[in-house]
């Protein structure tokens, strides 16, 4: 569909010339069978140079290719209202073309969101922990003995806490049971441990033409979800809702995993199990939530299990599982690399997400 938008840009554009060329005399126009003035024929030759500005721009994934888009549409469709008896048809082009900006415009709003509330988030954390700390065997004595042995595999002793944590992943959604083929996607999610939060950000390639932005969060004990249709049409908007907050802190906590020495946070709590498990609390600024960590002999991360809402609209919580399929030592840490996230419904499991990390960075700020 990039290929398809650029080349109608650039012949809708390539069109814009020649009401130049007819203007100056210098070539025909027959589609235009009213004469053109010098000056409208100046306008028509800024249409040009606008469509073939955000031609380059659109090809070369700029940013903010839609600006001059919006620009060109805007002369365009005057020469169009001018010239209407010959140019009306011009006039979808225009349509087409404006739609793709008017997407463009909302994902650039929405990572410009995204980043603003990422930077503030990463800001907070700084304050509050400015000094390095390293993670020695003395710490992690009072923890589960499962708990313990997690930590000394996961190679956390000896070295720094883990304070700020950026993420990327590949993605496999599907968003409903009956759902058939995997959606692809990307996403990229920011951690702080000092105080919890996290900020995560996804973009979804459901069909050609259909592309979902959506982001996650949970800061100052709150929790918001948020998913937009062409990264415009508001679908889910969710928060200020206690049902949110819990289940985002819980997601918190299941991928603490990623950065373990987490594990040892003054607003989390751990209670024995048995061998191979162990209970964590977290509570933080009035949200509590739990989940049960399951660990192999060898003390490696196997899964994360709690109640968990889906939705704020859900009259009780559902079992909800993340599963390590593939553990890997990324920047001196064993983290699992891959993952399977379910939700126990009453129809039987829905396993609704794969994810693969590719990056993975600590204390970057």
């Amino acid at each position: 569909m990039r290929i398809i938008l650029a080349i109608l840009i650039g012949l809708h554009g390539i069109i814009h010339l020649f009401g130049f060329l007819k203007a100056f005399g210098i070539s025909e126009f027959n589609s235009i069978s009213q004469p053109i003035s010098k000056p409208l024929g100046i306008l028509w030759l800024l249409a040009f140079v606008l469509f073939m500005a955000t031609l380059v721009l659109r090809l070369s994934h700029h940013n903010y290719w839609w600006i001059i888009g919006f620009l060109g549409v805007l002369i365009s469709q005057v020469l169009i209202l001018i010239f209407w008896k010959d140019a009306k048809f011009g006039t979808i082009l225009n349509i087409i073309i404006l739609s793709s900006a008017a997407i463009a415009y909302s994902a650039s709003h929405f990572e410009k969101m995204v980043n603003t509330e990422t930077t503030q988030m990463l800001s907070e954390s700084g304050l509050n922990s400015s000094e390095k700390s390293i993670v020695s065997e003395q710490l992690i004595l009072d923890l589960p003995q499962a708990v313990q042995k997690w930590l000394l595999n996961s190679r956390i002793v000896g070295k720094e806490n883990i304070k700020t944590v950026f993420v990327e992943q590949d993605l496999k959604m599907l968003m409903k049971p009956e759902q058939k083929e995997w959606c692809n996607a990307k996403a990229k999610q920011y951690f702080t441990t000092n105080p919890p939060a996290f900020n995560w950000s996804v973009s979804l390639k459901m069909f050609p033409l259909m592309n979902v932005a959506g982001r996650d969060k949970f800061e100052n004990g709150k929790g918001e979800m948020t998913i937009k249709l062409l990264s415009l049409i508001p679908v889910v908007n969710a928060k200020n809702n206690e049902k949110i907050n819990q289940a985002t802190l819980q997601r918190y906590l299941a991928e603490i995993v990623w950065f373990p020495s987490a594990a040892l946070s003054p607003y989390i709590t751990w209670e024995t199990i048995d061998d191979f498990s162990a209970k964590a609390t977290l509570e933080y600024n009035g949200t509590k939530g739990s989940g049960v960590f399951h660990f192999d002999e060898d003390g490696a991360f196997k899964k994360f299990v709690t109640m968990r809402y889906k939705d704020a609209k859900d009259a009780k919580a559902t079992k909800w599982t993340v599963t390590a399929t593939k553990s890997e030592v990324r920047n001196g840490r064993s983290i699992p690399v891959e993952a399977e996230l379910s939700w126990e419904l009453d129809s039987g499991s829905w396993t609704w997400l794969k994810l693969r990390i590719t990056n993975i960075l600590y204390n970057f700020n």
